[in-house]
């Protein structure tokens, strides 16, 4: 294999490792901001139980996502110096603001909050907590950001003496139509992450009969937030395939092994074939205009085929061949979409079994609840595949090629040490991530507070 495939290889195995943690960090932060407003509010001994309790668990995210994350910052000066020199003038700028802004708010306020308790005042310690949750989407907005142009480039120009791109409308970056809906995408599926592991250890606990006055109140606020989210979250993810074919439609073109341009065009549950060797797969069972409509919100909307838009792009980039791999593409899609859709129907049972107050006694769906936290992660991981192997061939759409983007001086033998390095150490952190959320998701809610540890909120209701 060639350094650029093993650089991608690499990236790709480091990004999707890291994005596990990013989305719980953010729909874990909010909801225990949640539980604490609560426990504030009311003065509820439960809700402050259930705050300390998945905080532990947030904080385990936090260490764990802030060291994967760094990685990412790094390899682009160890596999990728040459796109850091041909858009660093562009792409550092958000990446600054991420570290500078948010991250920092982030970081120190969560250590106010770790810290705090006893010690500030419950107003402000609540503060802290909130503001934990808006560094950590701040952050990822930034992230998003910097990604977005890199699939839809805008605000800059190229600068006549370096003929490099260099920012001129930072403003124009931030209301990138990629990013807007791509980052209220992530936002919604952070906070699915966040309810089904929520939901997970919950059901888990329930199912043992184990302090359902603690776990009881976190799994109703779990799937009261989750079953909206979720219709939210294939609404956005829908509005985004949309701007997508109007900037990438190779990219959704790819995502149904859509050869030739059709008009309507349908969508395929399951289907044989479709690669570059076979352009007329077998589609299994096929949804007339569902395509049309995901890809034009249009119900008789056209969808350009694969070969005319790589003859498109061969006219206008030179030759060459800009079709991404569509079987990762197709499934990628598929993977999302279906698990979302048992996401979306797991939190219609939990809420037809809450209204009939049997939460506590469902064993069948604390059962299958229990396994709720694998959902997202698949739907999770399922979407950033969909939407960065869609861009290929292009490190920046339009701009440069993954190709032209590795680091010259670096050989295929020193990515692929790195990268064995690398997976070992990604494989000896899961197995100490893993050991840490089982260990501690399964221990007991601590027990009640003396009231000389924690300062009694004043309620702002009757109980």
């Amino acid at each position: 294999m060639s350094n650029v495939d093993l650089a991608r290889i690499q990236f790709a195995m480091t990004s999707i490792y890291h994005f596990i943690f990013v989305p719980i960090t953010i729909g874990l932060g909010f909801l225990t901001a949640i539980l604490q407003t609560v426990w504030h509010r009311t003065g509820r001994d439960e809700y402050l139980r259930a705050t300390k309790f998945f905080g532990v668990l947030l904080v385990i995210n936090v260490a764990v996502g802030v060291v994967t994350g760094l990685v990412q910052e790094f390899q682009f000066g160890m596999d990728w110096s040459a796109y850091s020199r041909m858009v660093g003038d562009v792409f550092g700028a958000p990446l600054a603001m991420e570290g500078l802004a948010a991250f920092f708010l982030e970081s120190t306020f969560l250590g106010l909050w770790i810290f705090g308790w006893g010690k500030l005042s419950p107003r402000i310690h609540l503060a802290a907590i909130w503001l934990v949750a808006l560094g950590a989407a701040g952050s990822a907005a930034f992230i998003m950001a910097a990604n977005s142009w890199m699939q839809h480039p805008v605000g800059y120009e190229i600068n006549p003496t370096t003929g490099r791109p260099q920012l001129n409308d930072i403003w124009a970056v931030m209301t990138n139509p990629v990013f807007l809906w791509g980052y209220a995408h992530v936002l919604l599926a952070a906070t699915a992450t966040g309810c089904a592991l929520m939901l997970a250890v919950s059901a888990w606990h329930l199912r043992r009969k184990s302090h359902p006055e603690v776990f009881a109140p976190t799994a109703k606020l779990s799937l009261i937030i989750l079953a909206p989210t979720m219709i939210f979250a294939m609404f956005v993810g829908s509005e985004l395939g949309v701007v997508e074919a109007k900037y990438q439609p190779m990219k959704i073109a790819a995502a149904e092994a859509q050869w030739e341009t059709c008009q309507p065009c349908s969508f395929s549950i399951i289907q044989i074939g479709g690669g570059k060797q076979d352009q007329t797969p077998t589609k299994i069972i096929e949804v007339p205009h569902v395509l049309s409509l995901l890809a034009t919100n249009h119900w008789n909307g056209q969808v350009v085929g694969l070969n005319e838009i790589n003859a498109q792009y061969q006219q206008q980039y030179g030759p060459g061949d800009y079709v991404p791999n569509v079987f990762i593409q197709y499934w990628a899609m598929r993977v999302m979409a279906y698990t979302a859709v048992v996401t979306f129907l797991l939190s219609l049972w939990g809420l037809w079994v809450m209204r009939r107050k049997h939460l506590e006694t469902a064993r069948r769906f604390l059962a299958f609840a229990a396994w709720a936290a694998v959902l997202p992660v698949l739907m999770n991981t399922a979407g950033w595949l969909l939407t960065e192997n869609g861009r290929q061939p292009w490190i920046v759409q339009g701009l440069m090629l993954t190709q032209n983007g590795v680091s010259p001086s670096i050989s295929a033998t020193t990515v692929a040490i790195s990268l064995t390095v690398f997976f070992l150490l990604y494989n000896a952190l899961t197995v100490v991530w893993l050991v840490l959320m089982l260990r501690y998701a399964r221990k007991a809610p601590p027990p009640t507070v003396p009231a000389d540890d924690v300062p009694a909120p004043e309620p702002t209701f009757s109980r």
